[in-house]
């Protein structure tokens, strides 16, 4: 891709919980131009940080259970080994997401200096089922709650996301469990972050969900999500 030798490192951070099935999949998939990919095997109880180092992944093990730990773990290895780093990509280690679509992902952000890039899991490229009626609707809800409150042009709370590794820094994120993405695109309006999406699309899982496949991880995500919209409103309407 143009502008990719200019770059002194695009970087992937995967949390992984159980994914021993589909991890090897998921490495493989990304682009050979991405200068590391960091598995952080979060308190798994299976091979996943066995075949994650295999399939050649730098392996973190953050025992501490939360999407948003295994996050910051990955984000601090990054922080003292590769300050130079200058893109991060998130996604999901059960194959859901299409990593060879990484390349779409930071497009906008070398070619088009956008600061931080969704991808949106839209209906007409997800494969059947691959979205639970609560992760559909609570999508939805966010994203409409967004736009009236803040104006914003959301569609997703897609976990498959690039962003400029000095922004990422910027926003400061504390969510340690359900509400990481919610939190991340909600900071990206308060620090008014040039944001985009591309379409994605989105296939079945390798496996079960630890959040949308069990009706407690659903709720509390759904919990979390409405949590962090209204602080932001409350936030929003003390400084007017």
């Amino acid at each position: 891709m143009q502008h990719l030798n200019q770059l002194e490192g695009i970087r992937v951070i995967i949390p992984a919980f159980n994914e021993a099935l589909s991890i090897t999949q998921v490495i493989e998939a990304i682009p050979a131009f991405v200068a590391e990919i960091v598995v952080v095997n979060n308190a798994s109880t299976d091979a996943t940080k066995q075949v994650a180092k295999q399939a050649g992944a730098t392996v973190l093990t953050e025992n501490r259970m939360g999407y948003g730990y295994a996050c910051l773990k990955g984000i601090d290895y990054i922080k003292e080994n590769h300050p130079q780093t200058k893109i991060i990509v998130f996604l999901d280690g059960d194959f859901s997401d299409f990593p060879e679509y990484l390349t779409s992902l930071v497009k906008p952000i070398l070619e088009n200096d956008f600061d931080f890039v969704i991808g949106a899991r839209v209906k007409k490229l997800r494969e059947k089922s691959s979205m639970t009626f609560p992760q559909i609707f609570g999508n939805w809800l966010a994203t409409k709650l967004m736009k009236v409150m803040y104006k914003a042009n959301y569609t997703d709370l897609g976990p498959f996301r690039a962003i400029k590794w000095n922004r990422l820094l910027a926003l400061n994120m504390q969510d340690k469990t359900y509400g990481w993405t919610i939190e991340m695109q909600l900071k990206a309006l308060h620090h008014q972050l040039n944001y985009t999406e591309i379409e994605v699309p989105y296939r079945n899982r390798i496996g079960v969900s630890k959040v949308s496949g069990t009706l407690k991880g659903a709720f509390m995500a759904g919990v979390k999500i409405l949590a962090w919209i209204f602080k932001y409103g409350v936030q929003k309407q003390k400084k007017q």
